[in-house]
């Protein structure tokens, strides 16, 4: 399993209602350093409805500025959808003590 497969099999398993990290995904998908790759990867996510990549924040808990699939707006929206609460100002941020997934994430070989 590459390295982009790794990181799609570990945002599946972020649950609805949680968010996880850039940072996350990364140590799950073996390389803790790759915050930025798992950034294109989801930019590149071949399955947008499957590979739930709106889950997805940096460490802040601050949105992607260029969400793949349709901006800000659009993550937001679908986060909100999911019971996650998206706060709008000058940033579009979650309440990472609220919302991040604290489970463990199983990647297959």
């Amino acid at each position: 399993m590459n390295f982009f497969e790794r990181v799609y099999e570990a945002v599946k398993q972020i649950p609805k209602g949680k968010v996880a990290t850039y940072g996350q995904i990364a140590l799950a998908a073996g390389s803790p350093r790759a915050s930025r790759q798992v950034g294109y990867a989801l930019h590149v996510n071949p399955q947008p409805y499957v590979i739930p990549c709106h889950r997805v924040v940096n460490r802040y808990g601050r949105l992607a500025p260029a969400f793949a699939f349709g901006g800000q707006e659009v993550q937001a929206q679908l986060l909100r959808e999911e019971g996650v609460e998206v706060k709008v100002g000058e940033e579009y941020t979650v309440d990472l003590s609220k919302y991040v997934y604290q489970g463990n994430f199983n990647i297959g070989e």
